[in-house]
């Protein structure tokens, strides 16, 4: 009753369109509808009124008696207090009336109360008995009848929603209540459950569904499916009810027919008795026209309009809302299916099969159709149109699919590269007759875009370049967005050999071998490919994507992770020799023959140390590259053995002829390395006159064949002055 009493807003009753102005008066047809629209209202006020007085008779008589009684009393007390006026009139009896008035001020409270907690005794004495009324009629088979009693004691006894719990501090008898209509909602639902669970069953041994359509469970007998349904729809447990329905098709229907493909046919069998359906069966058997090893999508998606078409039937008995609220439970799962076992598995290989898809995507949009027919899916949703969403993107799906197989093919290359170098594999090598070997003709030895040299590369780089001009061909044949995704893969591709190479072979970089050096290669060679990649392929490119396609930023950073792997080679090789160079103690004293000894065996630990750079780099670097690197690398030691002989003091003739013979027999060993340098340094001259001889590129080779000299000299002229 309180709602009747609220206050009336009377804008409410006014259309949006009255609202947009507040300050503008109403015209006369808004008037007229505001008055129609009270009139309606107070009618509808009165009903409602009238309908809650017809239905509490009984409590308003016992009102209407308790207020006779009350009145009758008022009555008595009035003449009582009439005569009390009259005593009153005799002689000053003040304080006598002020206790009296006192007195009945606290009868009449302690009354009033009484009346209320008597009336709240009542009221909740009744609502026991219907809950007691309600589990009666529930174990007596009227389920109808006590699934509307407990929706009506739901809102009797103030259950509120999780979010309104907590609000505020309600009476003790409300939280008794609230138990008990929890105990028989519980009781309710496992009931139902029960029920529901008896009604849809697939039994294993003859792989069929079983629909019963009367049921017994625990005693209660007699009782109709339909019933059930419809009284778990009107306390609000059907989605529960179907919702193990739905589990049981999904698991032993629907996803073996989409898993087996056109090998399940299904056959209706319908039981009666007396003229009525008791049982109905779908049987699933052997397709007798199946096909071994192929996917018939069509024939599966009959077959699942078929099982959709009995779940309504003979389950949802045509009732549009249980069919639909079947769907929300049963359509995300089975488009799920669909997609990932039918509809993925068929996805084109090829740009070029694109098209063939489309008996796929009307397949999809025809199953999606006849679903909506059936009202399993919504028709105004697009967000059911799961099929269609997917199959209307292929291209996306293609190029997706296309992008990760590249990633992984290339993933695979660059962990399974061993980075071996071809044991046949020879530079053009420079004798000092000028003899030249052949070179070797595998794909590993490639040429460089801007270079005029050519250079060995592992494996991983070759076979990587291969893939990413094989996918930039895909891009120039496809649609834009296949394009943008192929794009991007062959870039990915790309920057998988810089995130991927430098750490899995991580221990190599900290020796002087040749898989360091194939790293410098592989990383100069893919900097020189990325630079031509965009004037070879960006002209073929859709229109779209030409601006976004572009590989020339990369080049810079492979190009400086080449010069960093040289160059931690070449600081390596540096301090090898520095190492070495320490155990002959300066070059001090070698007139004895202990201290001779210990700087021969520094130098000859030097010769080896550049013999095996000399070996590993000279077959794999670029001649300009190795030349710059090997002359760098000797002039180091050439400056570190001049600066040590000359800090020197107090030589003595035989120390200055020993450190002589130690120059020259340093320089001797390291004569084939000198020639090696000077055939690279003769065929750039033959090239261009204007690059400079040996000596010009390590300085202290020069001082220290000079100060060889100076040491013949000063010990002339030891010996000439005993």
């Amino acid at each position: 009753m309180d709602a009747l009493f609220d206050t009336i807003n009377v804008r409410d009753l006014l259309s949006a369109g009255d609202l947009s102005d507040p300050t503008s008066p109403l015209s006369a047809p808004d008037l007229r509808l505001l008055i129609q629209r009270l009139d309606a209202h107070s009618r509808g006020i009165k009903s409602q009124v009238q309908s809650y007085l017809l239905s509490h008779h009984a409590d308003f008589s016992a009102l209407f008696s308790l207020c006779a009684d009350a009145v009758s009393r008022a009555d008595g007390v009035a003449a009582d207090l009439d005569g009390v006026l009259r005593l009153v009139s005799d002689g000053p009896v003040d304080a006598q009336i002020r206790e009296a008035v006192s007195e009945i001020e606290v009868k009449t409270r302690e009354a009033r109360l009484k009346r209320e907690l008597l009336e709240l005794v009542r009221a909740v004495s009744g609502l026991s008995e219907r809950f007691g009324g309600a589990r009666e009629a529930l174990r007596g088979g009227r389920i109808r009848f006590a699934a509307e009693e407990i929706r009506k004691l739901k809102s009797a006894a103030r259950v509120c929603d999780a979010e309104e719990k907590g609000a505020g501090r309600e009476p003790v008898v409300y939280g008794l209540l609230k138990a008990q209509w929890h105990e028989c909602f519980e009781e309710i639902q496992e009931l139902f459950s029960r029920f529901v669970d008896n009604a849809v069953v697939f039994e294993q041994q003859s792989r069929r569904i079983r629909v019963k359509y009367l049921l017994s469970v625990e005693g209660i007998a007699g009782v109709d499916f339909q019933e059930v349904l419809e009284s778990m729809e009107v306390v609000g447990l059907l989605d529960y009810g179907l919702a193990r329905v739905a589990d049981l098709m999904i698991k032993y229907v629907i996803t073996p027919v989409i898993n087996s493909g056109s090998a399940i046919a299904f056959v209706e069998e319908l039981k009666q008795e007396s003229g009525k359906m008791t049982e109905a069966f779908l049987k699933m058997v052997q397709s007798p026209d199946r096909k071994i090893g192929t996917v018939d999508s069509e024939m599966i998606f009959s077959k699942i309009i078929e099982v959709v078409t009995f779940i309504c039937e003979r389950i949802c008995f045509k009732n549009d809302s249980w069919i639909q609220s079947f769907g929300r439970l049963t359509w995300p799962r089975m488009s799920e299916l669909i997609i990932i076992n039918i509809i993925s598995k068929v996805v084109p290989e090829d740009a070029s099969e694109l098209a063939n898809f489309q008996k796929i995507i009307e397949l999809a949009t025809g199953l999606e159709t006849a679903l909506k027919d059936l009202r399993l899916i919504s028709s105004s949703d697009k967000k059911d149109e799961r099929l269609s969403n997917f199959t209307q993107n292929i291209e996306l799906h293609f190029a997706s699919r296309k992008k990760k197989e590249i990633l992984g093919r290339t993933r695979k290359l660059l962990l399974n590269c061993d980075f071996a170098v071809p044991q046949e594999y020879t530079r053009k090598r420079h004798s000092p007759k000028d003899a030249e070997i052949t070179e070797d003709p595998s794909d590993h030895a490639v040429d460089l875009l801007f270079l005029s040299e050519k250079c060995l590369v592992s494996e991983a780089a070759s076979g990587l370049m291969k893939m990413v001009h094989d996918t930039l061909r895909d891009v120039c044949s496809s649609s834009t967005r296949v394009a943008l995704e192929l794009y991007h893969a062959a870039r990915d591709a790309i920057l998988l050999y810089e995130a991927i190479i430098p750490v899995r072979q991580e221990r190599h970089l900290d020796g002087i071998n040749q898989v360091a050096v194939l790293m410098h290669n592989d990383f100069l060679y893919l900097a020189q490919e990325v630079l031509g990649l965009a004037f070879q392929y960006r002209p073929d490119f859709p229109n779209s994507i030409k601006e976004h396609a572009v590989f020339i930023h990369l080049a810079p950073r492979l190009h400086l992770k080449a010069e960093e792997m040289l160059q931690r080679q070449i600081q390596l090789v540096i301090f090898n020799l520095k190492e070495a160079l320490d155990s002959a103690d300066g070059f001090q004293n070698t007139h004895q023959m202990q201290q001779f000894e210990s700087a021969k065996f520094s130098i000859d630990q030097v010769v080896f140390i550049l013999e095996k750079v000399h070996i590993i780099w000279e077959p794999l670097l670029l001649p300009s590259i190795y030349h710059k690197s090997m002359c760098l690398v000797l002039e180091s030691v050439f400056s570190r053995v001049a600066r040590d002989i000359l800090f020197l003091d107090d030589m003595a003739a035989e120390e200055t002829l020993q450190l002589q013979r130690l120059i020259y027999l340093m320089l001797e060993s390291l004569s084939d390395l000198f020639h090696s340098l000077n055939a690279i340094d003769q065929e750039g001259k033959s090239q261009d006159s204007s690059l400079r001889s040996l000596d010009d590129f390590m300085p202290s080779l020069r001082k220290l064949r000079k100060l060889a000299g100076m040491l013949s000299h000063r010990y002339s002229k030891f010996s000439s002055n005993p």
